[in-house]
């Protein structure tokens, strides 16, 4: 999961704070060299790392804090504070031409960055908000990208452009705009080509389109898991095409987060979206404050409440609620829990956003309960009888024997399955009160 050694490090300095009554400035000093080591170790950028603990010091030393009723506490709002503000204080959106007027999208980034799924990650969501996009291929030296964004097109019900001019990237643009002009497309995508490295070739086809076409945002795409690479790449196609913010792919990946905690101080632009899984869904909206919740360990509450609205039963969460509740969880219950979990993003997208969990603790979870295994636990489940359903303490070696035969897999996955079981009950009886979300209908309640 994205910056877990990160947030690890940080939660233990803050652990060591809260161990002591009253603080000092060596006590702050201390800490910070820590903070320091964790953000330099997770590939910040050098410039950025010393100017934010020489903020967060400054702040942090001031007598309003080292005199208040709790300084650990302060100093952890003070770095939470001046973490936001290095991830860009504010969310950003894209621009979009005012009236009838098409806005025009580019797409920039190296190849291998995941631009071409990610410009059909964009299309859907703009797709949601009745933008009516549509996408065009305008890499004309990898044969493969043309065919595969028009397949990624088709999975999120986008239109996509099929050009006449197949070798000048100018050409296609403005034969792109005629279409969209007739088609009624609202939002208009180039999906431009990437390279392995950047190069003047490169940079002239972009400034060549930004020359002749009036592009109303130019999106870079970079990768996360490339670390301080991906912000040295930002600040080249800054200088030298202009771009009005950023997109991190993979930040889902085992990313030490350097690249986001570094881009916006370093390009001055903003991250607009984060790529948090391969599915043509998991694109989400990037919230600096709600991040900066994550790596401290605060969770992030907001998008889970919003994750779960968008893709979950209600009718079903709710009665799952009040089973939970009653201590009362059984086998389908347990398989409709999974299920909705799976509409969410899987266990992975979920725990990262649960206040107060470490990696290791998220890790246990993730080793007892493996989201790939839905398929084996759903064959297992609809193997039982509707008795063994409702009440899992009949389950008996003979009846683990005959489930393991009647589901196709091995006894060891049944008894793991079961033993998962146990661990999701324990885990659901202590979870305190559920989460609550004030909404039109009254409150909703959420067993995730």
């Amino acid at each position: 999961m994205a910056f877990e050694s990160l947030s690890e490090k940080i939660q233990n300095v803050f652990k060591g704070l809260r161990g002591k009554g009253r603080l000092s400035e060596a006590d702050v000093k201390s800490a910070m060299k820590e903070v320091k080591l964790a953000l330099l170790e997770a590939d910040v950028n050098f410039k950025v790392v010393k100017k934010f603990i020489s903020d967060v010091t400054e702040r942090a030393v001031g007598t309003d804090v080292l005199n208040g009723l709790n300084p650990a506490q302060q100093v952890i709002k003070v770095v939470n504070e001046e973490m936001v503000n290095l991830l860009g204080s504010e969310s950003a959106e894209l621009e979009f031409e005012p009236g009838q007027a098409i806005t025009v999208i580019m797409m920039a980034g190296l190849q291998g960055a995941g631009k071409t799924t990610t410009a059909a990650k964009l299309a859907g969501k703009l797709t949601e908000k009745s933008k009516k996009p549509l996408l065009v291929p305008m890499d004309i030296y990898r044969p493969a990208a043309a065919k595969q964004l028009e397949v990624n097109a088709e999975k999120v019900k986008v239109d996509v452009f099929h050009p006449t001019i197949t070798d000048n990237v100018l050409a296609i643009a403005k034969e792109s705009l005629e279409f969209a002009k007739k088609n009624g497309n609202k939002v208009v995508i180039f999906d431009t080509a990437g390279r392995l490295h950047i190069d003047e070739d490169m940079m002239k086809e972009l400034r060549e389109v930004k020359e002749n076409i009036k592009v109303t945002d130019t999106v870079l795409v970079v990768d996360a898991m490339t670390g301080q690479d991906a912000v040295n790449v930002a600040k080249t196609f800054e200088d030298e095409i202009g771009i009005d913010g950023v997109i991190l792919t993979k930040l889902d990946g085992d990313t030490r987060g350097g690249a986001a905690l570094s881009i916006k101080a370093v390009t001055g632009k903003p991250i607009l979206y984060a790529g948090m899984g391969e599915k043509l869904s998991d694109l989400e909206q990037f919230y600096p404050d709600r991040m900066a919740s994550r790596i401290l360990g605060m969770g992030d509450v907001l998008s889970f409440i919003e994750k779960a609205e968008a893709n979950i039963d209600k009718e079903k969460a709710l009665a799952l609620s009040k089973k939970v509740k009653k201590a009362n969880f059984d086998f389908d219950d347990y398989l409709v829990s999974m299920e909705q979990m799976q509409k969410m993003g899987g266990l992975a997208s979920v725990l990262g956003m649960m206040p107060g969990l470490s990696g290791k603790q998220t890790d246990q979870i993730m080793n007892s309960i493996d989201d790939k295994k839905l398929i084996h636990i759903k064959a297992i489940i609809e193997s039982m009888t509707i008795e063994e359903r409702a009440n899992p303490k009949l389950m008996s070696p003979s009846r683990k024997a005959r489930l393991a035969k009647g589901s196709g897999v091995d006894i060891s996955e049944v008894n793991r399955f079961i033993k998962q079981f146990n661990e999701a009950q324990k885990m659901m009886k202590k979870m305190p009160g559920l989460m609550k979300r004030k909404g039109k209908g009254g409150k909703f309640r959420f067993p995730f």
